[in-house]
């Protein structure tokens, strides 16, 4: 009833009887007003002002920080703000609801803004009748919600916690305002025998809901609701009997809108940011009701299969192509102006999230989704895209589709435009899977689903399948003969759900909907688990084939099932529904690569392209940049009278083109070895320009000199190899090697030409291209029609690896023609592919040709010339390209693979000190050159020598013995991280032949049999094996082979499984240098120290310390090495800082004396500093084969711990693989290119690539550190070339401490691969003798002289992950407690960062103990990928402290990062509790 008076007779009148008006429709009294001044308001006011005053004073009396109060008042303001607007919105919606025609007509809104969000006019039905009748019930409803919330959901609650035993609802009242129906659209395109009705619903309520928790003397309430949003109503089955309707069946398809006005404590909820998270914890719990997948059924007849309505099957999958996207906003425009996107892909519930490409605003996803569809029309694709940056993402832009749409086209492959963005666009391809009950396509859908390529994890799935999971029967008790509380857990593949709990229950009864994506029926299995809601107690378990669906009636099982490990009668009742995803084959028009007859229409078009002439003439410039000597030093201090030194890099100019080398720090004598390659045509009057650059942080980079060069000179030179002056400056010059590379149509060529590039390494991670591919674009045929009846204007673009070139847009046109010519640098002509797309102006694609390269090596003079089918494209569609592949011919290939002696070089162990010199030219000879540049020099002008710098190929020294020498070759090849030292020698210098090494120096071969390439790998020990004699033919040893005349043991070198592992424990440091002071020096501050750690080449890095002078670091690192008792290992010290790290001391030991001492717990001095000192326990782990000492090290890994979570390695395992037999062919039928790959857990070695034969030999040793060996496993995977496999190994490594000596050496089967396949290795396990393990074992070892944190005790704790991360809390010992009385103790698990119901868990209460045990174990369901991002916070409580005293709630805590465990096998480890941290 409106109060508003409609015609006034004037402005005055007006006043008078709006004002009252104004004050009766807020629910107020018209108070009248006096002028007499009223006592008890002069107090209020006054003791309001008071109110306010005091906490400035308390914060000024007590000295506290201004910043507090200052954030205090904003806080308070903006709560202020939010509470203010809230109510403001309310009213406003609430005098609307009044008399919302007149409320509108009004001049109460001066603008669009003013209105409430929700204010639409929707294009549909109103619904008058509707709201009068809710108006009419509403107080029955009232009632009807009233006595829900007391007898259901209060006591619910107060049965979910202890704390909540008090909560009642002191007050329920739904007010009078009604729920209003906006309006209602029927759907007509719906399906036979239901009601699609969309109802748009608006809730402003002056509900008021008071809730008291009398524990802890907490009142909370709500005054107020706003709730919007569009609620679709389903009436299904339609009947022929009264009420004509079945069921009607109500969800919102998006979550509707939710604002909610807070009262009593829960104002804190209106604070900014907080308010925000509120609302979305109550949707949350709405959404888990009223959204999909999640529905509302209310049956209206008697006998209806409710389950069915409530869960039926979905309408469709949608399979989403997450291609690429383009033109994308720049976000990063400081530094480099680009940005790093990613997108967020949504529909409904389901989320799904791109990786994130760093630098590029045309980002290639390449990823691949698939969502369920529930309803449609109705469901949305929302397509995000942000760039990902440390603090918060920025976003790029935003669109949306109906999945109706796709529905309706069956594939939509499409750019879409991104909005509230100046600019961007993103590629989707949007594929409609129907659900299929025809077992007849499932093999159809697996080989197709091959074929599909993705960068995401997952694989395509061939089926769907629905779980309906409906009751159980006769389920055990609890311990204590106590009814449980049965909660289901459904499992298939990687993915569980949970089902709802029922409480208090032996027959639940769920009627929980479950949906799993399949991806091969025949192999997957539903697990099925009932248990206890602690998650403990297991009631029952199940598991069922997934295969047992394919043989059933309409792929549907409905049946009960008994459970296992439960009760003799306990039984389940679940209904399962398979379907195959099928993709319309109408709506898909595939062609293969296609070189047959043209149809008749191309009698009139040309059968051949016509390019210029000047087609495919191009070379390739390959520039090696190597080093640079004697350079001008910019860096100089003291205004130029201490000389300093530069930091140096190069840039070269050519042909347009661009090249930047890195810059080598602090070096007059550079190395660089880089290299670049440009592809150039041979036109006069062409320049190379080489300059060099000082590299400075605050200025312009100083010139260092330059050089050029007449690209003529250098095609007529063909190869140039010498050092160049430069110019311009006072002194320096650069070693370059400049090779022009014609291109031949040879195809016998590649095989030297790939094997020059196995053999080459550069540091600017560079790889020697072997050919170059022409592609010719001339013209099309019959293109698609747009979708809008349009001819196309039809573009092209070439994608090649990662470079892609584009076409001209033409104009419209069916046929279009181009006639442009692109080349691509060919890395490996046998794998890459070339991929041509078409479309209109590059948004609406119309159709797409792929080119394997490896097809133009099998044609004449390796060119394809024709017109070739387009692929997603009319059937006539064509398009007519010549593509010509050249090989690179190279004098540098041929000159190294066919020259008589073996191009060799000399590599050193780790710490080694002899370095031969290289000898240096004459010409340019100078007598200022140091020492260590000499020993880098090349050998000028020599190709050969050259080749021996790119070319590295392992030999031994000269002067050591054999055993020494193989030991320094596995040494160089298999420990991780070891340094490659190349030393080059002068090639005639060196003998022809190489049989005084016994078989260790491989010389470079050339091009033979593949028998006369393994003679040069075969050892003398192996030979004497063969016992082939000298005279015997290459066809008779062959023979001899393969009558199965194989070694029973591998010959392995003498030195095999000697070395060991330095163990460094980085304990703390003491007095160190203050370098971050304040004041110019005058106050003394503190460091943020930090070690590095310098063995050979590998490098150790501790974590920083803020602020400390005594840091305690406390970890442990491990490295295996050979024992060198010359090998420095060094140890230095800086302070952090932002820009330069400050150096704080050094100081440097000598393996020989770690490895005499074996055991060595000292403080070591710092060098070249002032004061300071490091504590350092160093110990050399010899390698024993008594399995009783594994114990004893088991020990020591239990009660260790160390802050970069390193655990100590309890033995290591050195491996042999010698050859293999008989291993599969191909299935091209060719014999296989084997290779291995060995891993064990983190770490994997790769073998080398053998020549094709099924018997190949590689007599190569692996190290592995071994953490556990009673759970480690070690799998060998074989395969072709790392691409087709070819079988496994899987072997135990607990099954060698069952072994003499810990040692197995024979032969072993393959799995997967032919019942004959065997492998031969060594497999020796080594157990670390530790004298550490044994002063621990004694309760002794290392002490910590810095203080340490205070421990209030140790918890005992499990980790692991199988299908979902499980954690076990154990037990908890030596808790401390100030009170006299022992504790009530319980665990709260919470997984970082988010603290929601989902991720909390607690303990039960353990009365009067301080070394209580619970042994519970809890469950998180969530990814291993997301665990791993995540925190565990372990907090041990006090159950007995009082409401009055919660800060003596915590007696312990300890946060676990999950990044750094090891799920695969699981961790149990005690834990130390730390005091709370304020």
């Amino acid at each position: 009833m409106s109060h508003v008076d409609s015609g006034p007779k004037n402005d005055s009148d007006s006043e008078q009887k709006t004002e009252p008006a104004r004050d009766s429709s807020s629910g107020e009294m018209d108070v009248p007003k006096t002028k007499l001044l009223d006592a008890k308001a002069i107090l209020w006011t006054f003791g309001k002002c008071l109110t306010a005053m005091l906490p400035v004073y308390l914060a000024g009396y007590y000295r506290m920080s201004t910043s507090l109060v200052v954030f205090g008042m904003m806080v308070y303001a903006g709560w202020k703000h939010s509470r203010e607007a809230k109510e403001a919105r309310l009213r406003s919606a609430i005098q609307l609801l009044n008399d919302e025609q007149e409320y509108i007509s009004s001049k109460s809104f001066r603008s669009r803004g003013d209105l409430p969000s929700w204010v639409n006019f929707p294009d549909v039905e109103k619904v008058e009748w509707l709201n009068k009748v809710i108006h009419q019930a509403w107080p029955y409803i009232g009632q009807y919600l009233e006595k829900l919330l007391t007898e259901t959901i209060a006591p619910s609650i107060r049965g979910s916690s202890t704390h909540l035993q008090t909560l009642s609802f002191t007050k329920i009242d739904f007010g009078g305002k009604p729920m209003k129906v906006v309006g209602v659209k029927a759907h007509s395109e719906n399906e036979k025998g239901q009601i699609l009705l969309d109802v748009y619903i608006s809730y402003v309520g002056d509900v008021e809901i008071n809730v008291e928790v009398k524990r802890y003397f907490c009142k909370a309430g709500v005054k107020g609701i706003q709730l919007h949003g569009m609620m679709r109503v389903i009436l299904e089955p339609l009947i022929g009997d009264v009420p004509i309707v079945g069921a009607v069946t109500m969800f919102f398809i998006q979550r509707p809108k939710l604002t909610i006005n807070w009262t009593g404590l829960t104002n804190l909820l209106d604070i900014p940011g907080v308010n925000m998270m509120s609302d979305t914890m109550i949707m949350d719990a709405i959404a888990s009701f009223l959204v999909l997948p999640n529905r509302l059924t209310v049956p209206l007849v008697a006998d209806l299969h409710v389950a069915q309505l409530r869960s039926p099957l979905p309408r469709g999958v949608v399979r989403i192509h997450l291609v690429e996207a383009d033109s994308l906003a720049a976000k990063d425009t400081i530094v480099s102006g680009v940005s790093d996107p990613y997108a967020l892909l949504r529909v409904g519930p389901q989320t799904f999230k791109s990786q994130h490409l760093d630098n590029t605003l045309n980002p290639k996803w390449g990823e691949m989704y698939e969502v369920i569809v529930h309803e449609v029309p109705g469901q949305e694709l929302e397509v995000e895209v942000f760039d990902k940056d440390p603090n918060q993402d920025d976003f790029l832009g935003r669109t949306k589709l109906d999945l109706g749409i796709v529905k309706k086209f069956k594939i939509v492959d499409e750019w879409f435009t991104l909005k509230d963005t100046p600019t961007g666009r993103v590629h989707l391809r949007l594929e409609w899977l129907t659900l299929e009950a025809d077992t007849g396509r499932l093999k159809e859908v697996l080989k197709r689903n091959e074929s599909v390529v993705s960068k995401t994890a997952k694989p395509p799935s061939a089926a769907i399948m629905a779980l309906y999971l409906d009751k159980a029967e006769a389920l055990p008790m609890k311990k204590g003969n106590k009814d449980p509380n049965p909660i289901a857990q459904i499992s298939v593949q990687d993915v569980t759900r949970d089902s709802r709990i029922c409480w208090n229950t032996v027959n639940p009864q769920w009627e929980d909907a479950f949906t799993f994506f399949i991806r091969d029926p025949s192999k997957e299995n539903i697990s099925v688990q009932v248990k206890d809601n602690d998650r403990v107690q297991v009631l029952g378990s199940l598991s069922i084939p997934v295969s047992n669906l394919l043989s059933s009636p309409d792929l549907t099982l409905d049946q009960w099932f008994n459970l296992e490990n439960s009760g003799s009668e306990s039984r389940i009742h679940i209904n399962t529904v398979l379907r195959v995803l099928c993709l319309d084959e109408a709506a898909v028009t595939s062609s293969l690569l296609s070189s047959g007859p043209l149809s008749k229409s191309s009698a009139s078009r040309p059968q051949k392209s016509t390019p210029h002439s000047s087609f495919a003439t191009e070379g390739l410039l390959r520039i090696h940049l190597v080093e640079a000597q004697n350079l001008v030093a910019k860096d100089n201090m003291m205004g130029g009278m201490v000389k300093g030194k530069s930091d140096p890099y190069v840039k070269i100019q050519i042909g347009g083109e661009t090249f930047k080398s890195q810059v080598i720090k602090e070096n007059l004598n550079p190395t660089w070895n880089e290299m670049y390659e440009v592809v150039l045509t041979q036109l006069p009057g062409q320049d190379l320009t080489l300059e060099v650059f000082d590299k400075d942080m605050d200025m312009k980079d100083d010139f260092m000199g330059r050089l050029k060069m007449n690209l003529s000179d250098i095609i007529s030179s063909q190869y140039i190899n010498e050092w160049f002056s430069l110019s311009d400056v006072k002194r320096g010059r650069v070693h370059l090697g400049l090779e022009w590379l014609p291109t031949v149509t040879q195809p016998e060529k590649l095989q030297q030409v790939l094997l020059y590039q196995s053999k080459t390494s550069y540091m600017n991670k560079t790889v020697p291209t072997a050919a170059l591919l022409f592609v010719y674009v001339e013209r099309a045929h019959e293109l698609p029609l747009k979708k809008s009846g349009k001819e196309p204007k039809a573009a092209a673009e070439l994608i090649f690896g990662d470079i892609s070139h584009k076409t001209k847009v033409c104009d419209r046109a069916t046929s279009p023609q181009w006639s442009e010519d692109f080349n691509f640098l060919v890395h490996n002509p046998r794998e890459e592919i070339l991929i041509i797309k078409l479309s209109s102006a590059f948004e609406q694609p119309l159709g797409c040709v792929v080119l394997p390269i490896r097809e133009l090596l099998s044609k004449p003079d390796l060119l394809v010339d024709q017109w070739l089918s387009l692929d997603g494209a009319s059937p006539g569609s064509q398009i007519l390209l010549r593509a010509q592949l050249k090989i690179l011919d190279s004098r540098m290939d041929s000159s190294v693979l066919h020259r008589k002696k073996p191009v060799v070089q000399e590599q050193h162990s780790v710490g080694e000190q002899h370095v031969e010199k290289a000898p240096v030219t004459a010409e340019h000879s100078q007598a200022a050159v140091s020492k260590e540049s000499e020993r880098k020099k090349l050998p000028a002008k020599g190709i050969s020598n050259l080749a021996a710098f790119t070319l590295p190929v392992p030999t031994p020294r000269p002067e050591e013995p054999q055993k020494q020498t193989a030991a320094h070759v596995m040494d160089e090849h298999h420990t991780p991280s070891a340094p490659k030292t190349q030393i080059t020698e002068d090639l005639s210098k060196l003998p022809d032949s190489t049989s005084n090494v016994a078989g260790y120096m491989e010389p470079v071969k050339t091009f033979g049999s593949s028998h006369e390439e393994q003679q040069h790998v075969d050892k003398p020990g192996e030979q004497s094996h063969k016992k082939v004699s000298p005279s015997v033919s290459a066809e008779e040893s062959k023979v001899s082979s393969s009558t199965d005349v194989r070694p029973q043991k591998t010959s392995h070198d003498p030195s095999f499984g000697t070395k060991g592992v330095l163990r460094i424990h980085l304990l703390e440091a003491q007095d160190l240098v203050a370098k971050d002071n304040m004041m110019g020096g005058m106050v003394k501050g503190k460091s943020d120290p930090y070690v590095k750690i310098h063995i050979g080449e590998t490098t150790f890095k501790s974590h920083v310390i803020k602020e400390n002078l005594n840091p305690t670091w406390n970890e442990m690192y491990e490295v295996i090495l050979s024992p060198d008792h010359n090998l420095d290992v060094k140890f230095e010290v800086y302070d952090k800082d932002v820009d330069s790290d400050d150096f704080l001391g050094r100081f440097k030991l000598k393996l020989g004396g770690i490895i005499r001492s074996q055991y060595n717990d000292e403080w070591f001095t710092l060098n070249d500093i002032k004061h300071g000192r490091v504590h350092l326990v160093l110990e050399w782990l010899p390698t024993a084969t008594q399995r009783d000492r594994l114990e004893q090290v088991m020990q020591m890994q239990s009660t260790q711990s160390y802050q970069n979570k390193s655990v100590p390695s309890a033995a290591m395992l050195f491996i042999l693989l010698d050859r293999a037999h008989e291993l599969p062919l191909k299935k091209s039928g060719k014999e296989p290119k084997a290779a291995a790959e060995l891993v064990l857990g983190g770490t994997s070695y790769k073998t080398k690539v053998c020549d094709r034969s099924t018997s190949p030999h590689w007599n190569e040793a692996f190290d592995f550190l071994v953490h556990d060996p009673k759970k480690d496993i070690l799998v060998i995977k074989f395969s072709s070339a790392f691409d087709q496999p070819t079988g496994s190994l899987i072997l135990p490594i607990r099954e060698l401490l069952s072994k003499a000596d810990l040692l197995m050496d024979q032969w072993l089967d393959l799995d997967g691969a032919l019942p004959q396949s065997q492998v031969l290795l060594r497999a020796q396990l080594k157990i670390l003798d530790s004298k550490m393990a044994a002063l621990v074992a004694m309760g002794s070892g290392p002490v910590l002289s810095n203080k340490q944190t205070a421990t209030t005790g140790q918890i005992k704790i499990s980790l692991s992950f199988q299908k979902q991360l499980t954690v076990t809390v154990h037990a908890c010992r030596g808790l401390v407690t100030s009170s006299k009385d022992s504790l009530d103790t319980y665990v709260s698990l919470i997984l970082l960062p988010d603290k929601s119901k989902a991720t909390k868990r607690k303990t039960s209460v353990k009365k009067k103990s301080l070394n209580p045990e619970f042994n519970e174990r809890f469950e998180f369901d969530m990814s291993a990928e997301e665990a791993q991002r995540r925190e565990l916070s372990v907090c041990v409580k006090n159950a007995s402290s009082s409401f009055m005293n919660r800060d003596k709630d915590v007696i312990g805590q300890v946060q676990i990062d999950l990044g750094h465990v090891d799920f695969l096998s699981g961790v149990t480890e005690w834990f130390d509790l730390k005091e709370e941290q304020n």
